[in-house]
């Protein structure tokens, strides 16, 4: 189980960040959150002092002896990234997209080394440093692809549960002879039963799916049979369990899918007349779906994730961000690793907005283009609804989960002496700038390096040496 020191009451008082919807985004400049031993949020204030900390107190009961982090200076609490699709094996390659297309990358890179992880001590290191990654850098919540091995998905489960980070972990299936000899599920019936095998292992570790759940993973059409899709929509559905897969991301893999399933009018007809679209079905980047396509994942209500950065790194195309937003499709983001050249979904919040700006160059129409405020919805909120979260997680609103980063700001002296520099942040702030100048900042410039502190249902999973606040419940 997941680590079981106590939290106590905390309230966070400083500047908060946060969505109320698509196009919103509130900016409180003084703040006071207050999150229960349970990790919830119980009161949220506003226009707080920061010497006002015991009116807050005296009108909250029971908040007397809570303790008091409080966040000074050029920096904001943010709500914890959602990374919506990634693949936690490819990790090493990160970066390695080489000069080739999806598909022969694939034979290039990803399924050599996702292979390797047969091995366990390769996985420990592999997963383990990925989850350190993406915390560092906010992920609060992923979906992860691992590996066909059992063991390895096994333990990935185990290092998300012991760091506390949320995870939805699938083992992948892949039967066809797409995928090399060395790389692939033996028959379809392997297939199911090591993913059923995943599923009973992660839900006897997290038995509430708390922090992990299981993902029916069937990689993509083209790796898999149509028996095999059958069979692993029939698991998750006796198991109840969420499904991921990618759709219509590459010209080449459409056409490939065509060739591969005749009977099909389209790659979504695919997944749908195997039963694989449900409400808790992420489809990750949809780049050349018809309206036809979309309007048949609207009605099945499954989801989208949208990976700009890896769709460019690709070159797979530029998804239509908008319009599926304007035909009222969930969307969140994903960074695709290793398609994707980055681990960060901040870094994916301002792909998002370059692809949505690289469409309104060809198309001459600027209401394609997403706004700051639109990519970080999608970054969050639309990242919870993806994953079936959003009751919990998102936003700074009472009764949600306190899934949330500290950021911190560089700020620049008189003599333009900079302690960014000095603890090598990349935003610096000179002092003229509002509170949405501060965002805009970070949001464009910013990493990791402002990431100083990270928590996922009130506990501190990441932290760097500018966080002096408690460290709690969490061993780093």
């Amino acid at each position: 189980m997941a680590a079981s020191a106590s939290i106590s009451k905390t309230i966070y008082v400083g500047p908060f960040v946060h969505s109320t919807s698509l196009t919103d985004l509130e900016i409180e400049e003084k703040g006071a959150i207050g999150v229960d031993e349970n990790g919830v949020i119980a009161f949220v204030e506003r226009n707080v002092s920061q010497a006002g900390i015991e009116d807050v107190k005296s009108r909250n009961p029971g908040w007397q002896d809570a303790q008091v982090i409080k966040l000074e200076g050029n920096g904001f609490f943010f709500p914890g990234f959602i990374d919506t699709h990634t693949h936690a094996s490819q990790h090493p390659n990160t970066g390695l997209f080489g000069k080739t297309t999806l598909l022969d990358w694939l034979q290039t890179y990803t399924f050599p080394m996702e292979s390797s992880l047969s091995s366990v001590p390769t996985a420990q290191r592999i997963y383990q440093s990925f989850v350190s990654r993406t915390l560092s850098h906010g992920t609060t919540t992923c979906a992860y692809y691992a590996t066909i091995h059992v063991p390895a998905t096994n333990l990935l489960a185990d290092i998300c549960l012991k760091r506390g980070q949320r995870a939805l972990v699938g083992r992948v299936c892949m039967n066809s002879d797409l995928s090399p000899e060395y790389y692939r599920d033996e028959s379809v019936e392997t297939s199911v039963r090591n993913s059923q095998a995943s599923i009973d292992y992660i839900r006897s570790i997290d038995p509430k799916g708390e922090i992990v759940k299981p993902i029916v993973t069937p990689r993509f059409a083209p790796s898999c049979t149509s028996d095999c899709l059958s069979a692993i929509s029939k698991l998750a559905q006796e198991t109840n369990s969420h499904i991921q897969t990618h759709i219509s991301e590459n010209k080449g893999e459409i056409a490939l899918v065509q060739e591969l399933f005749p009977k099909s009018k389209s790659y979504t007809d695919v997944y749908d007349t195997h039963d694989l679209l449900t409400p808790k079905t992420i489809l990750a980047h949809a780049v050349h779906l018809s309206p036809e396509e979309r309007q048949t994942i609207l009605a099945r209500k499954s989801k989208i994730s949208h990976c700009p950065a890896s769709n460019t790194a690709i070159t797979s195309g530029c998804a239509p961000i908008r319009t599926m937003l304007n035909e009222g499709l969930t969307i969140g983001l994903g960074t695709d690793i290793s398609g994707g050249f980055h681990p960060s979904i901040l870094e994916n919040v301002r792909q998002a907005v370059w692809v949505s700006r690289h469409l309104a160059l060809q198309t001459g129409d600027d209401a394609t283009k997403l706004s700051t405020e639109e990519a970080l919805y999608l970054a969050t909120r639309g990242g919870a609804a993806v994953v079936g979260l959003e009751e919990q997680v998102g936003g700074f609103d009472v009764e949600k989960e306190w899934d949330a980063q500290m950021i911190h700001l560089g700020s620049v002296d008189e003599e333009g002496s900079s302690d960014a520099v000095v603890h090598e942040g990349p935003v610096d702030v000179f002092g003229w700038e509002s509170w949405p100048d501060k965002v805009e900042k970070w949001v464009y410039s910013g990493d990791d390096r402002n990431t100083i502190a990270v928590w996922v249902r009130g506990r501190l999973v990441h932290k760097t040496a500018l966080y002096s606040g408690p460290k709690d419940a969490t061993t780093l």
